[in-house]
């Protein structure tokens, strides 16, 4: 006997089969197989199939695309969901000719052709490692509608939560309705989750009841009798008790092995038929004497609805397992054990796959009206920037920190000659970086600041744009036994087929034992703008000065068109009266070597122990940004960082974070809206705008951090702190003289 109920949605008739009806007639009409261009013309506004269609009579399925939140480096994806037999499973989008095979089942949402074909083609760009699918019993788990979001809904397990989101409202009731329908099948009763797994020392005292017997005149052998009564009732209870508490932790260790080969078979990637329950599975678990837990609302439940409640309003992203389970660092792997923390999660290996296709820009009508202009004036398209900062940049030169920890042991043991060998060797560390780096950083706003913490390096930096004209960005690291600081700012010009980018600005090393070196960066170049293979080139004199005997002078070598051997750089290191100490060879985009007093000699005939630097190799999936290992982790949003960074810092600058999850319209026109912004950035310095972190030593000095930034970040204390990417308005300009926009 089947039920027939309306659904609320459209005009149809829902047919369930009643619980425990496994019959072969049922599963032969739940395998009717329907294609997907037969399906398509019956699909209505709401995406079901109209009730004239054959597949409209006993149909038990839905099927439709959902949006799946994976974690924040990836966002949202779009994912095909099918709910069959109070199942619903879940993989990458098909192609639209291979959803022909057989299930009767109705559509919800649009299931075009031309939408799965364009979902696939943005989802799937190799088939390589693709995962199998995801399952989700109905039977023990439960789910609810976002109560901030009326597309979204979650889904709850014993070991994960699903984040869906739909196109329309109107879908997610669908949806939710089907899953109604769905958990239908099973009986229905509420669970306490607060029961002990197995109940031990329960025991049950009879002397208060005694004494008040004895009060009442109540002869002793009937008090006796009592009591044997009572305490034979209590054990017969108390082994009821026992046995249903081991048979529901013998339930609950059943359901987690069931998750956990359902994450099993997402990780493998093994092929769907392997993992479908068989119609004798289904029956064993659906006649189960707990079949009940978790399809009604339990305390288990409730709990979850309240974290999701908090995690809703705080904004919290939410990380699958596979891509962001915690890991903590292998404390022999860190320098110093006392300075570092242990580091619970695992920093991205790759920036997000792009949601769309990049599209190129025409170069001769960008040459042609900003020759001879600086660049930075320039509005260029997002085509021509990498998904960092000129604030994240900074922090990038600090990749090699492990140098400068060595130099401060090197000086404390009272060797200076290693100990300056380093921090040359840390200096010319920062441009391996540029290799194959033809992309420009984003422009910082005025007042824009950058954190970073990264505790298995040993080191917190931060830095802040306090200058718009001219621009000025000011940094300031901690180490172990070290401090880096420094202002920098780069005067380019662009000469039609090249770039050239003249940094100005003082960079400062202080160790804790009072010694100081100060140095400048050399010129950049870029060449090869129209024709020709891009490249960069490093050239100039960098003299690394010191505030005791030693100083160390590099020479890059400017790269010429017939150079066999390019980016060398060569440098010596010598005391106050002009002897030479020690000779430094290498290349700036490999490794440097040294050997002891003054000499020439070739980096292939060095040996390991002259060595002091050697680049660490790229990743292996690279973007045509050529990112770094390193440079790949600047702009991530770790779990539970947003919540602790102010409004101002760059991860949360929306065109750069476009740009990087390959949004590229979208980026485009926030970069737009930004830059109109940061126009009148010149205004605000005219009306007195000063920075919130740095401040200038003397007339014609540096910026040095002024402190207070990390003591607000634990206090949460960022109240005062302005939303300099929100939306523009102009009586901020006139009226805000004080505080940067």
């Amino acid at each position: 006997m089947r039920v027939k109920e309306m659904h609320p949605l459209c005009c149809i008739t829902l047919e369930s089969s009643p619980i425990g009806d496994t019959s072969p007639e049922v599963t032969t009409a739940l395998s009717r197989a329907c294609s997907v261009a037969d399906l398509r013309s019956d699909v209505n506004a709401f995406g079901f199939t109209s009730s004239g269609s054959d597949s409209g009579a006993g149909s038990s399925g839905y099927a439709g695309v959902l949006c799946k939140w994976t974690n924040y480096g990836k966002g949202w994806r779009s994912r095909w969901f099918v709910l069959r037999n109070g199942v619903l499973s879940y993989s990458k989008i098909h192609r639209p000719e291979n959803l022909t095979a057989g299930d009767d089942v109705r559509f919800i949402g649009d299931v075009s052709v031309g939408r799965l074909k364009r979902l696939n083609s943005c989802g799937s760009r190799s088939n390589k490692h693709q995962k199998g699918v995801g399952i989700v019993h109905l039977k023990i788990s439960s789910f609810r509608e976002s109560r901030s979001d009326s597309r979204r809904f979650y889904i709850f397990t014993a070991t994960k939560t699903l984040h869906l989101r739909c196109s329309l409202k109107e879908e997610r009731a669908a949806w939710i309705d089907a899953l109604a329908s769905a958990r239908n099948l099973f009986p229905l009763r509420r669970l306490n989750d607060k029961l002990p797994i197995i109940p031990t020392d329960i025991s049950l005292s009879t002397e208060k009841l005694k004494q008040r017997l004895l009060e009442e005149g109540t002869s002793e052998a009937l008090i006796k009798d009592c009591e044997q009564i009572m305490l034979s009732e209590f054990s017969e209870i108390q082994g009821q008790v026992r046995l249903l508490c081991e048979e529901r932790s013998n339930l609950l260790d059943t359901l987690r092995q069931l998750e956990a080969a359902n994450i099993e078979t997402e990780v493998s990637g093994a092929p769907t038929s392997r993992y479908q329950l068989t119609q004798h599975e289904f029956s064993d678990i659906q006649h189960s004497k707990y079949s009940e837990w978790s399809t009604t609302e339990s305390s288990d439940d409730v709990e979850k609805q309240d974290l999701e409640e908090a995690s809703e309003d705080e904004e919290t992203y939410f990380f699958d397992t596979k891509d962001h389970f915690p890991c903590v660092i292998n404390q022999s792997d860190v320098t110093d054990e006392t300075n570092t923390k242990s580091l619970q999660f695992e920093r991205r290996k790759k920036l997000p796959d792009p949601v769309e296709k990049e599209k190129g820009v025409s170069l001769w009508s960008m040459i042609k009206d900003n020759v001879g202009k600086d660049l930075t004036r320039v509005c260029l398209p997002v085509y021509f920037n990498e998904p960092i900062s000129s604030l994240q940049k900074c922090f990038e030169d600090l990749e090699y920190s492990y140098l400068l920890d060595r130099a401060y042991q090197h000086g404390k043991e009272g060797n200076s000659l290693q100990r300056l060998l380093n921090v040359a060797a840390f200096a010319v560390s920062g441009y391996a970086s540029s290799e194959g780096r033809h992309c420009k950083p984003f422009n910082p706003l005025l007042g824009e600041t950058y954190e970073a913490d990264y505790p298995e390096k040993g080191v917190r930096f931060f830095s802040e744009k306090v200058s718009h004209h001219p621009t000025l960005i000011a940094c300031h690291c901690e180490g172990r036994g070290w401090k880096f600081y420094g202002d920098s700012n780069i005067r380019t010009k662009f000469w039609g087929r090249s770039i050239q980018l003249d940094p100005v600005g003082l960079l400062t090393l202080e160790f804790d034992d009072g010694e100081v070196f100060q140095w400048s960066k050399v010129t950049t170049s870029i060449y090869n703008l129209i024709l020709g293979k891009v490249y960069c080139d490093h050239h100039g004199l960098m003299h690394i000065r010191g505030n005791r005997e030693l100083s160390c002078k590099l020479r890059f070598k400017e790269q010429s068109i017939l150079e066999r051997n390019p980016r060398q750089v060569h440098g010596y290191v010598e005391d106050t009266n002009g002897k030479k100490h020690a000779t430094l060879f290498g290349k700036w985009d490999d490794s440097m070597y040294y050997i002891n007093g003054e000499g020439t000699s070739k980096t292939k005939d060095m040996v390991d122990e002259n060595l002091l630097w050697k680049r660490t190799l790229p990743p292996a999936n690279l973007t045509r940004y050529n990112l770094t290992s390193f440079a790949i982790t600047l702009n991530e949003l770790t779990p539970g960082l947003k919540e602790k960074l102010p409004s101002t810092d760059s991860r949360l600058r929306p065109d750069q974070r476009h740009l990087e999850n390959g949004e590229y319209d979208m980026a485009n026109a926030e970069k737009l809206r930004l830059e109109t912004r940061q126009r009148m950035s010149r205004k605000l310095q005219e009306n007195g705008w000063k920075p919130r972190w740095f401040e200038k030593d003397g007339e014609n000095g540096t910026y040095k951090y002024v402190g207070g930034y990390w003591e607000k970040r634990d206090a949460q204390d960022w109240e005062d702190c302005p939303n300099i990417f929100g939306e523009f308005r102009e009586d901020i300009v006139n009226n805000n003289s004080t505080v940067g926009t």
